[in-house]
């Protein structure tokens, strides 16, 4: 077996549920500061593995009773602990078959490098690599209009890891559809007018382009409806797995049966609560904005 077949039959046993590769060419296209390759030059593989966040850690936010078990089994013990343990394992497999192998663990790239380059053309330390980027090259992922990576397994409902290795692996084919539809529901179910319907980006990521809505991050970091401060910096993009408008994509993706991972019952059976004023929405017929008045939600407490 060669070492591809051999990382694929162990990722099976380990339990890793998604597993892609990409080679070099792949990320000519991207900035030394957020390129994987700049942590290893000789490097001819970027490997991402990822573990599902499962839907019943959502369960607890999305009736609006409990957030802090998504904290642990769908964010932080999933990435520190269960997906961490899941790369290290495999890094050490890769390297018992004589190639090396660099363990990455995710961070926000949009925060600034904490120190000076140690010489002249190389980028600053810390390198932290476009994991969303990543996703895409990695064959796993496409990016969707609320501007989260979705997997045709799970939708958003997975966390990553990267492993650099030494090894030449056949790259996994890009995605060919693109996941999300363009609906727009993430927008409209936003409590706070964060995610606008009309104004939009172009990310193109090896080849492929995908429509984002412009997010202003400045609103959307006060969001009580389940995004979460991210963890290694307040005053880097917040974490929205679980947030209201995720959590309606979601739905949304399972009412298409667009994903391979289904469910016997709904995940969504009555009217989502929601906390804050929405500043802006947008009438489907004509594209004209409306401001909306009054509060979005019936009750101004949250149950915790």
């Amino acid at each position: 077996m060669n070492i591809k077949c051999l990382i694929e039959e162990f990722a099976k046993k380990d339990g890793i549920d998604l597993l892609g590769f990409a080679d070099k060419s792949r990320f000519d296209e991207v900035d030394a500061q957020y390129n994987p390759f700049s942590i290893f030059p000789e490097a001819k593989t970027v490997i991402m593995l990822g573990k599902r966040i499962c839907r019943g850690s959502l369960r607890g936010i999305e009736e609006g009773t409990n957030f802090g078990d998504y904290q642990l089994f769908g964010k932080n013990w999933l990435e520190d602990e269960f997906l961490a343990l899941s790369a290290y394992n495999l890094t050490n497999f890769i390297e018992s078959h004589g190639w090396e192998a660099v363990p990455v663990f995710p961070n926000p790239c949009d925060i600034e490098p904490s120190g000076v380059p140690v010489a002249s053309g190389k980028p600053a330390p810390n390198v932290y690599p476009d994991f969303d980027y990543a996703s895409v090259a990695c064959g796993l992922c496409t990016i969707s209009y609320n501007g989260i990576p979705f997997s045709k397994e799970f939708g958003s409902r997975q966390r990553f890891h990267m492993i650099l290795t030494d090894a030449e692996i056949e790259p996994t084919p890009l995605l060919e559809a693109d996941l999300c539809n363009g609906c727009r529901a993430c927008a409209d179910s936003c409590p706070l007018g964060a995610i606008s319907k009309t104004e939009t980006e172009e990310i193109v990521i090896c080849g492929k382009k995908f429509i984002v809505g412009k997010i202003d991050y400045n609103i959307c970091r006060n969001c009580e409806n389940g995004a979460c401060v991210n963890r290694f910096s307040a005053d880097s993009k917040p974490d929205r797995i679980a947030a209201l408008c995720n959590r309606t994509c979601m739905c949304g993706l399972e009412e298409r049966k667009a994903l391979e991972n289904t469910f016997e019952n709904k995940f969504r059976t009555k009217e989502a609560w929601a906390i804050g004023k929405s500043q802006l929405t947008v009438d489907r017929s004509d594209e004209r904005a409306n401001v909306l008045g009054g509060a979005f939600s019936k009750s101004g407490k949250r149950g915790h």
